[in-house]
């Protein structure tokens, strides 16, 4: 409230101080809305500024100010030209004011280029603690994972949710089909678990981008505005991410990784639950829920049979294992007893 009484005093006094001056010769009428008009095009701009990241921000700055000097250093050429006074002042304002105007757009959109690195503290205070915010995606709420990984110390900083999120969740929780509505209500009651966790800081946002429909577009604006990491399960959502250069971790991707090692030459015992894809498959699962392809087994539905690792594909989406095994069920090289000696 303070800042829009501010900017109405300025737009005020600006018009007063137009309207008495009289600037270009103008009548005081004029004069004044000609200063009005000024003083919002400068509030405009103070708006636009207030969102650009402090990086965008020096490389406007940079960007306009090599600009100026260039253009100075070509209007010293102007000035030498064999022009009437008229058209060399006009070039010269030109030339100034696209010089100006192309160094503040290219340096506004070069300016996430900066090393924060090479010019010290300056961005500590401004993006100190954005740095270790994480914005949380809808997915990834409702599957509920980073509730444990966050009360386990793995993941630290802020859990940014913003409120178009938990709009989507309210509208999932609010669906007719009970599937849905048992997902949202889950990912809300997820979120206020982590709320009433002290160990866990959580920030609802409302930071806001209408231009933007998609939900998860306006999740990458938001990381970019925050310079944040977004957390999700969603791999479309991971694809994008990266080609927008923002910064994902995937809950799935920490899940691969936290999974036993499995090589080719081990043993393991699978109960073969379906039939594969390709002929005499048997398909089996194993706890984690890792999907096991067993030739030869496609007669052993129901059952459980020991097998041989052949191989293992790992992929975005998951890991599946390659086995077989024997005619009678059993694998092909079962492992020999060792003798174990005893001593007193």
């Amino acid at each position: 409230m303070d800042l829009v009484l501010l900017r109405l005093l300025f737009v005020a006094l600006l018009g007063v101080v137009c309207y008495f001056l009289q600037p270009f010769g103008l009548a005081g009428p004029l004069g004044a809305a000609i200063g009005v008009a000024a003083a919002g095009a400068v509030i405009v701009f103070e708006l636009r500024v207030r969102a650009l990241t402090l990086r965008r921000l020096i490389g406007a700055v940079a960007g306009s100010v090599l600009g100026i000097f260039g253009a100075a250093l070509f209007c010293l050429v102007l000035r030498s030209a064999p022009l009437t006074n008229s058209t060399s002042a006009a070039l010269q304002i030109f030339v100034l004011l696209l010089m100006t105007y192309v160094g503040l757009l290219v340096g506004a959109n070069k300016g996430d280029l900066l090393n924060p690195a090479v010019l010290g503290t300056v961005f500590a205070g401004d993006k100190g603690p954005k740095r270790a915010a994480k914005v949380l995606d809808t997915s990834v709420i409702i599957d509920g994972r980073i509730a444990d990984i966050a009360e386990a110390g793995f993941i630290d900083g802020i859990m940014v949710v913003p409120e178009f999120v938990l709009r989507e969740l309210q509208v999932v929780a609010d669906s007719t089909d009970g599937s849905k509505r048992q997902r949202g209500r889950r990912g809300l009651d997820m979120l206020q678990r982590m709320q009433s966790n002290p160990s866990v800081q959580v920030q609802i946002v409302s930071d806001d981008f209408p231009t933007i429909r998609e939900v998860d577009l306006k999740l990458l604006e938001l990381a970019k505005k925050w310079e944040a990491k977004v957390v999700t399960n969603d791999f479309n959502l991971n694809k994008v991410a990266h080609l927008h250069h923002v910064q994902v971790l995937n809950i799935n991707d920490l899940a691969n990784a936290l999974k036993p090692v499995v090589l080719p030459g081990e043993r393991m015992t699978v109960l073969i639950l379906k039939e594969g894809k390709e002929y005499n498959q048997g398909v089996g699962y194993l706890d984690d829920g890792t999907m096991v392809v067993v030739d030869h087994a496609r007669k052993m539905i129901g059952r459980s049979v020991d097998i041989s690792v052949t191989s293992v594909l790992q992929t975005a989406s998951g890991k599946m294992i390659f086995g077989k095994m024997d005619e009678n069920g059993k694998s092909p090289d079962p492992p020999r007893s060792v003798p174990i000696e005893l001593t007193r």
